[in-house]
């Protein structure tokens, strides 16, 4: 199965807390008729030090949709999970959401934190009185962001 990766839309958002200049990405199957959408920090601030976030925690939420996507629903429960964690893991510059990911029954948050087990006590605070969400949470050390790395190194401008 061959994808093409390409930019198809650059979407310019700068977010004021952080500075970041976000853009978005899409890969598409054309023969399968699917895409990849995938949102990410294009540029961080001048005074951003990735070397005090140097975990990687990766948020997986499953789904079977029309080809590939979510549906109506699943988007907003989705939009509610990233907007709880927001304030609740990237206050006072704990972690970075660098990079989300939908597409192919699959939608993917990237953080990257100060530390792995901060991070799970600070998402199960903001999201313990909420319905649960169907997410799988995958950390590891990146001290050097090379999963971001390589995804960006990957994106044709």
């Amino acid at each position: 199965m061959s994808r093409a990766f390409f930019v198809l839309l650059l979407t310019l958002m700068t977010n004021i807390a952080s500075a970041q200049v976000w853009a978005t990405a899409v890969s598409k199957n054309e023969r399968e008729g699917t895409a990849i959408v995938y949102r990410y920090v294009q540029e961080f601030a001048e005074d951003f030090d990735r070397s005090t976030q140097p975990n990687r925690v990766i948020l997986v939420w499953r789904y079977n949709g029309e080809k590939g996507m979510p549906s109506i629903e699943e988007r907003e429960r989705m939009e509610e999970l990233e907007s709880s964690l927001e304030a609740a893991v990237e206050k006072d510059g704990f972690s970075t959401l660098a990079l989300v990911s939908t597409g192919d029954n699959l939608k993917e948050w990237m953080y990257y934190a100060n530390s792995e087990n901060e991070f799970l006590l600070r998402l199960n605070a903001a999201l313990g009185h909420k319905k649960p969400f169907p997410i799988e949470v995958h950390a590891s050390p990146d001290p050097q962001w090379n999963t971001y790395t390589r995804f960006i190194s990957g994106v044709k401008q």
